[in-house]
């Protein structure tokens, strides 16, 4: 390529063929600057600069990348910036199914746990319940924590609730003493309205 001034630093002329926004500097921000000689990417580790790095990576990343480091030709760098960029969205797609699948991993894992079943059971059973949301009544996703630590724990979390007349949400509050879960607060909050039914007080 006749004029090729990639690597040049402030003297490179930048070709209009390769100006553009840059997904893999915008995703893979200080990876790929490592990658590009494109060491300003590592603001991206400074609070509230980093921020606006997102932007910038994605806006200048290929202009950048041009001036920091030796190209063989425009097509050379296009090639390369497309492995950039399927990389990131390898990358991103991968975390996103690491996140879902420990998302849904805990829930099972909270699902099985003892005070989890014997709340549902208690909900299922209550005259009240049952009256405000018909039978069956099947439970959803839920959200919060189990601590449980040899003959002690504790356990707080919500989940999901459903009948044929509406559904509602479920408030736990558990304690294990000397290996045996007992529940502390039963509480369940019905949608759209302001019921509620206490099945343990807290």
């Amino acid at each position: 390529m006749e004029n090729n001034t990639s690597g040049q630093g402030k003297y490179a002329d930048i070709p209009s063929e390769i100006q553009g926004w840059n997904w893999g500097a915008f995703l893979l921000t200080w990876v790929w600057g490592i990658g590009n000689n494109t060491y300003r990417a590592f603001w991206m580790f400074c609070p509230f600069v980093n921020i606006v790095m997102f932007i910038a990576l994605g806006l200048k990343g290929n202009e950048w990348a041009w001036r920091h480091k030796r190209w063989q030709s425009v097509e050379h760098f296009k090639r390369v910036q497309k492995k950039w960029t399927i990389a990131s969205l390898i990358f991103i797609a991968a975390m996103l199914i690491f996140f879902v699948s420990l998302f849904f991993g805990v829930g099972s894992l909270m699902k099985g746990s003892k005070p989890y079943q014997v709340s549902v059971y208690q909900v299922q059973q209550s005259s009240e319940v049952v009256a405000q949301l018909g039978t069956p009544i099947t439970s959803g996703f839920v959200n919060g924590s189990i601590d449980s630590s040899g003959a002690g724990g504790a356990a707080n979390f919500s989940y999901s609730i459903e009948g044929p007349k509406g559904s509602g949400t479920v408030y736990v509050k558990a304690n294990k003493d000397l290996g045996a879960w007992s529940i502390q607060c039963l509480v369940v909050d019905y949608e759209g309205t302001s019921g509620r039914t206490i099945i343990v007080p807290c």
